[in-house]
């Protein structure tokens, strides 16, 4: 985490990593910056539903067990395809998302090792955070997408109740990539974050 002091941003499941790395080295961390994600247990509010409590464990049962074909298929997936399937299914803003600055991060998913990214997502899925939520003393900033169907946008509004002094930035029609869709915002919005909430307090 470096030396001096650094402030830590995270995205989906690396919210909890970084509340954790908060919780362990209080005096390491100035600030954090929580995008698109959860305190914990995010495979039991995956589209408002547990659908993936029920699927995770069999899916990571059976990649396991085809662990070469499930790398080979799964670093095949072109991410042009990927791209047209997350704007067909809703989970990215067409209005909002530039194909130059997604497929980076689409491409970018299908290097991440399958089998390591299942059994992550199912230790994200068991562990939570919320327990240190009030604890947090360091500035926060949530910032949510109204549409994200991966960690619903309540969970960002519980989030930043929760934390003591969090200050909460919610993305009208923002999805899971809400940082990607309205990114003019979001950099904004955490630059006005470290010159008030941060460097005001060093």
């Amino acid at each position: 985490m470096g030396d001096p002091p650094c402030v830590l941003f995270g995205h989906s499941m690396g919210c909890q990593v970084a509340l954790e790395a908060c919780r362990l080295f209080p005096d390491k961390i100035r600030g954090l910056v929580l995008i698109c994600g959860s305190f914990g247990k995010v495979t039991a509010t995956f589209k408002n539903t547990p659908i993936l409590d029920l699927i995770l464990p069999k899916l990571v049962d059976t990649v396991i067990k085809h662990e070469d074909i499930a790398r080979a298929l799964w670093t095949r997936i072109p991410p042009e395809m990927a791209l047209k399937i997350a704007l067909r299914a809703g989970e990215i803003d067409p209005e909002k998302i530039r194909a130059e600055d997604i497929l980076p991060y689409l491409k970018h998913m299908t290097h991440v090792d399958l089998p390591m990214f299942l059994k992550m997502l199912r230790a994200a899925g068991e562990h939570s955070a919320e327990d240190f939520l009030p604890h947090v003393n360091v500035p926060t900033l949530v910032v949510a997408g109204e549409k994200d169907s991966f960690t619903p946008a309540f969970l960002a509004e519980a989030m930043a109740k929760s934390i003591p002094n969090a200050e909460l930035l919610m993305l009208e029609r923002g999805t899971h990539v809400a940082s990607i869709e309205q990114h003019d915002r979001v950099d904004a919005k955490i630059c006005e974050f470290l010159r008030t909430r941060v460097m005001r307090e060093v």
